[in-house]
């Protein structure tokens, strides 16, 4: 087993890397040098979070468009005021990053995702607005790109930053003394709050939509 540390950073910044593949590299590095709290939060990002109280604010409480399946136009949007779509029109997004990913991988720029409303939410709101459609969200590609980026942007720095502590290059294992030096960066939060404030300015990639033969030949499945 190795690890490159220089490399995982480079990944993040290449468009034809997935995350999908690059989380359980993350994944190996983070266990070689004992960051524990680091491997297991790679680890609910690849796989998932069941309890949304868990999941980090990046992904609570995305904003989306309230829209009604119309038997003769198809999904139209809902005729909801200001204050339904501010209680109904947010969405948090827990799948595991591989399910977020092809997503976005499926979808063209300025396309969206569509998530039908909980059966709870649906009830209330269709007797709100009086009307028996079904109701679902409307999630922007640009959504679930955003937090594939924050992922990939804490990722980048929690690299860039054991390297500027001196752990680059291909290591097969790391030394107690090694570990001691970086012991200070087993600290998701730190990376992920980072990578929140400063993704615009990340040169971390974003996800390229499949193309055609891509499509055909499965990239994305």
């Amino acid at each position: 087993m190795s690890a490159s540390v220089n490399h995982l950073e480079e990944r993040t910044q290449d468009s034809s890397e997935l995350l999908e593949h690059i989380i359980p590299s993350a994944i190996t590095l983070a266990m070689m040098l004992r960051h524990k709290k680091m491997a297991a939060w790679l680890r609910a990002e690849f796989d998932g979070y069941q309890d949304k109280e868990m999941a980090p604010p990046f992904r609570h409480g995305l904003h989306g468009h309230i829209v009604a399946r119309s038997p003769q136009y198809g999904w139209i949007p809902a005729p909801v005021n200001d204050q339904q779509k501010q209680e109904y029109g947010d969405l948090d997004l827990l799948e595991g990053a591989k399910a977020l990913e092809k997503i976005c991988v499926n979808s063209k720029k300025g396309d969206g995702n569509r998530v039908l409303l909980s059966p709870e939410d649906m009830v209330v709101l269709q007797k709100q607005i009086n009307l028996s459609a079904e109701l679902a969200i409307n999630l922007s590609r640009d959504q679930y790109c955003k937090l594939l980026r924050t992922i990939r942007g804490a990722i980048y720095l929690y690299a860039g930053a054991l390297i500027a502590k001196g752990l680059a290059g291909e290591h097969n294992h790391y030394s107690p003394d090694e570990r001691a030096l970086v012991a200070d960066l087993d600290d998701p939060e730190r990376f992920w709050r980072q990578a929140m404030d400063e993704l615009d300015s990340l040169p971390v990639a974003d996800v390229k939509p499949a193309g055609f033969l891509e499509r055909v030949f499965g990239r994305a499945s």
